[in-house]
């Protein structure tokens, strides 16, 4: 009788296996587009699943914004007051990364200026630890540099208080470091 109820249990253990693996491809293959891992074959359907329909089509993204017209040549750092953006451009005057900034509270007048110093971590004037700190101006005893803050927070500024840490994320920041080394320029435009 004993090896009777071995070959029971054996038998419903498979079964159980092909119930759980067909319930689990059953789920995979139903899953939203941006869940299902990216695909490793490349081609026109990287990113989609191969049982995805439409898996030969490309996913549609927005298109990041243009580098502003009136921003100058080569490579440079641009950033826009009214659209709180930045791009970091390069020698053939693609952008190679554009973000979103949360401003200061004294901005820089437009024009172009120089990357002047960095410092990789130190006290913002708001008292949050900051880091990848890239100075390009001052206004009127004011230090206008881009930054992140350490714990990843945005900036509440208070419009009483004269500040000049443009903030960006950490990734943001960690790359503006690697691009904009000492004497880069930087274009503010409106």
């Amino acid at each position: 009788m004993p090896a009777r109820s071995s070959t029971i249990v054996t038998a419903l253990t498979a079964a159980a296996l092909v119930a759980v693996g067909f319930l689990g491809y059953q789920a995979s293959a139903s899953a939203p587009a941006d869940l299902h891992p990216p695909h490793k074959g490349g081609g026109d359907s990287a990113g989609k699943h191969p049982a995805q329909p439409g898996a030969g089509k490309k996913e549609h993204r927005p298109a990041a914004p243009k580098v502003p017209d009136a921003s100058g040549t080569g490579k440079r750092i641009v950033y826009a007051l009214g659209a709180k953006r930045v791009w970091l451009v390069g020698e053939n005057d693609t952008a190679v990364r554009t973000f979103a900034v949360a401003p200061s509270t004294v901005s820089p007048p437009m024009g172009t200026y120089a990357v002047t110093s960095r410092s990789v971590s130190v006290t913002g004037s708001d008292g949050i630890a900051i880091e990848h700190v890239v100075r390009f101006a001052s206004v009127n005893g004011v230090v206008i540099g881009f930054s992140a803050a350490v714990d990843g927070s945005s900036p509440n500024p208070d419009a009483s208080q004269r500040t000049g840490g443009i903030r960006e994320s950490r990734a943001d920041g960690a790359a503006m470091w690697n691009f904009a080394i000492n004497g880069t320029k930087v274009v503010v435009v409106a």
